[in-house]
């Protein structure tokens, strides 16, 4: 899974792509150190041959779902944040995976360990601290009212190695080449499945520490990122 983001320097960001003359950044965003879902993010794609970045809003629910007639609570469609690598192929993914696949540009994210009410977060990042490419999925038009139907999520796949012990899943997270043809509009859907499940950057490039509880809270800033000592 992945609930939050670190992107603390946009403007660094989105300057690593070498495969264009530039990004046409349309993005308004601010740079945060504690970004959550429901926030207008931005997201690197394609359009009209140009690599773009547009502000788009962190959660999905597909206009069929939320158009459908009132059904039971326990029944209705939830609204998503992430979408799992092995149902991309799915009837609920796959138009997305066709048409709406985007990039997401982060310095870090967070996950978080304990029992409810003690939740501990920790940061994880590259130990190069190199941006990190994270594969993404949304609408990315025409645009409606409806800000969910208009949303993005992030691929997620099963963590490896010691990062299980902070997660179990973890966003897919891969180097700029395999950014780029995930961009590609001539990716078919089975072949940019096939990219998510392989291209995953291994756990060894990555470190994670703890951070201050106060992420928690929804509070921002450079200590966001800082790591902390945890009790004995």
């Amino acid at each position: 899974m992945c609930g939050r983001l670190d992107q603390n320097d946009i403007s660094r960001l989105l300057v690593n792509f070498d495969w264009v003359d530039e990004v046409l950044n349309r993005s308004e965003a601010a740079g945060r150190w504690n970004v959550p879902p429901g926030t207008y993010r931005p997201v690197l794609h394609m359009d009209g041959g140009r690599l773009v970045a547009d502000d788009v809003f962190w959660s999905y629910r597909p206009a069929w779902a939320a158009a459908a007639k009132p059904v039971p609570p326990r029944k209705k469609i939830p609204i998503a944040v992430n979408a799992k690598v092995e149902k991309l192929l799915g009837a609920y993914w796959k138009p997305l995976t066709r048409a709406g696949r985007g990039i997401v540009c982060a310095n870090g994210w967070y996950e978080w360990t304990g029992e409810k009410g003690s939740k501990q977060p920790w940061h994880i990042h590259r130990r190069d601290r190199e941006p990190l490419f994270l594969l993404a999925l949304a609408n990315f038009g025409p645009f409606v009212e409806n800000r969910e139907e208009a949303g993005f999520v992030l691929v997620t796949a099963d963590s490896l190695g010691g990062m299980v012990d902070v997660h179990d899943r973890r966003p897919v997270a891969v180097s700029a080449e395999d950014a780029r043809r995930w961009l590609d509009p001539a990716l078919t859907p089975e072949e940019a499945e096939h990219l998510a499940r392989t291209a995953m950057l291994d756990v060894e490039l990555f470190e994670w520490f703890p951070v201050t509880r106060a992420l928690n809270t929804g509070a921002d800033g450079p200590e966001m990122g800082e790591p902390i000592e945890l009790a004995a």
